[in-house]
């Protein structure tokens, strides 16, 4: 199989990492002081999904997750926001080959790396692209969007820099350490 096709496993991966996404959007999240902006426990699994599965799914997952999330709680979609989560997926989903958790290690050096993978990630998405989309799309006032993304960065790199790193050390206990197993 090309390397440009998804595996099977990916796509799977895709529909049941965004279904989590929506369930723990909405179970998962705790309103904060500023308006329409939460603490989101949905990063750290996305985080973990993207990790794993790699860009292409992080990327999915955020999007179609985000998507079908604003469809269901909110009645329409906002579309920055949206981008936004897909670019946390995607740019913490480039950590993969990095990371490479299948080896079963996930010490101090791998957590450093996906900490400054995911710091970056969210300072794109909620620094940058959803302020700035909020402006260009919805002509929302700067320094309430600019706040609102500040804030969300903020919350997202405590969250995934910390449940993230706990449910990625907590998969890779189930990999078998590379060089564990000896022929006898």
């Amino acid at each position: 199989m090309s390397e440009s096709k998804l595996s099977i496993n990916t796509i799977v991966a895709i529909g049941i990492g965004a279904a989590v996404f929506i369930i723990l959007s909405r179970f998962g999240s705790i309103p904060t002081f500023i308006p329409n902006t939460n603490v989101e426990t949905v990063y750290a699994f996305l985080a973990l999904m993207a990790v794993i599965y790699g860009p292409v799914a992080g990327l999915s997952i955020g999007l179609v997750g985000h998507l079908l999330k604003d469809l269901i709680l909110y009645g329409s979609p906002w579309i920055s926001w949206i981008i936004a989560a897909g670019i946390v997926g995607l740019v913490i989903g480039l950590s993969k080959k990095r990371l490479n958790l299948e080896d079963g290690e996930f010490g101090r050096n791998k957590i450093i790396v996906f900490n400054i993978y995911q710091i970056i990630a969210n300072a794109i998405a909620w620094l940058l692209v959803a302020p700035g989309l909020d402006v260009l799309i919805y002509a929302e006032p700067v320094k309430k969007v600019f706040v609102q993304g500040a804030v969300s960065f903020g919350f997202n790199i405590l969250m995934v820099g910390i449940l993230g790193s706990i449910l990625i050390a907590t998969y890779t206990k189930t990999r078998v350490k590379k060089g564990s197993l000896h022929k006898e």
